[in-house]
């Protein structure tokens, strides 16, 4: 049986005596982090609370889209001015990008699930529960701490989160009730699975079918299949622009291949920096993969950038995948 960790009284004493808040989130935020952002938002403004929503972007995923013009990725000094700053689905105001100079010297507290970059400095308050199945699973245990029910907009967003980190469900492992229960709590509230479903999985464009395409067909495997590679070029990125991504998809077909244990996509986002996507099946822990680059994650999903290119990353990449899928002989004496 897996336990929540409980609300702790310092985030509700922060809130409380607070009155104006910037709610950020980590770049490239997914729907984990614009969810909980937007229920946050709704939960501080009905308990009389200024929130301004801020995002350093970029929106790439067509499911959130929408939410775009809902954020600042600049408050400025009137937005700074007597304001506090959560963050929501990371634990380091490195990770929120552009967005940290805005939130550096303001009072903070994090609200995050991921088990790698905390890293929070003196007086922040830490809500942490790495065993925690979404950062919107917390924000509803926050919101009802704060002694309020759910509006059916806010469970939206919370099922919303909560969905796109579990896989629907996919990724919850046994003991983890709770997760359940939470998500019960919002589908009663108004939330709908078939609706959610639809936003996730749906409105993908044709260009996004031919990139899979592309990267399927680039496919390598490693390590006797345990583990598959492959990239995105350049010339991919820009021809394909950023809509044209389907990362769940993508995942998700390669994790589905007998025997492998672990995926690695590298993306050449400029001529001189990538990005690196990971995921595993199950014992594979690819956030401890991330961490060795600078990045972070879950142990299933993880990710890191650098400033490189694919032919130079791919074989550092694969050498650390190698210290796990290859035997090292026995050096006890």
């Amino acid at each position: 049986m897996i336990n929540p960790v409980p609300v702790p009284p310092e985030l509700l004493d922060f809130i409380k005596t607070g009155s104006k808040f910037l709610i950020a989130g980590h770049k490239e935020p997914d729907g984990d982090c614009i969810g909980s952002s937007l229920a946050l938002r709704s939960a501080l403004n009905r308990l009389g609370k200024e929130a301004i929503l801020c995002s350093a972007g970029p929106f790439k995923r067509t499911e959130i889209k929408s939410y775009e013009p809902l954020f600042t990725s600049s408050p400025g000094e009137a937005g700074r001015r007597n304001a506090r700053a959560i963050i929501v689905d990371c634990s380091s105001p490195e990770r929120t990008g552009d967005l940290e100079t805005h939130i550096r010297d303001l009072p903070l507290a994090l609200i995050d699930h991921h088990s790698t970059g905390v890293r929070p400095g003196e007086g922040t308050v830490v809500y942490l529960d790495p065993l925690a199945p979404s950062a919107t699973s917390m924000v509803l245990a926050l919101i009802e701490a704060l002694g309020l029910s759910l509006t059916a907009e806010e469970a939206e967003y919370l099922l919303f989160g909560f969905c796109t980190d579990t896989g629907f469900f996919r990724h919850i492992d046994a003991g983890n009730m709770e997760a359940f229960v939470r998500a019960g709590r919002m589908v009663g509230a108004g939330a709908s699975p078939k609706k959610i479903f639809g936003a996730i999985n749906g409105g993908k464009s044709f260009n996004s079918r031919i990139l899979l395409g592309i990267q399927l067909s680039r496919a390598e495997e490693h390590f006797d299949g345990r583990l598959i590679y492959t990239s995105e070029e350049y010339e991919e990125t820009r021809r394909f622009g950023l809509e044209g991504r389907d990362s769940d998809s993508l995942y998700q077909l390669l994790l589905s291949v007998t025997r492998v244990e672990a995926i690695a996509v590298i993306r050449q986002e400029t001529p001189e920096r990538c990005t690196v996507g990971l995921r595993s099946r199950d014992w594979v822990d690819v956030a401890a993969v991330a961490a060795d680059f600078g990045g972070g994650g879950h142990k299933n999903a993880a990710g890191f950038a650098a400033p490189a290119l694919i032919a130079d990353l791919k074989p550092r990449v694969l050498s650390r995948f190698e210290r796990i899928f290859t035997p090292q002989p026995d050096r006890t004496i």
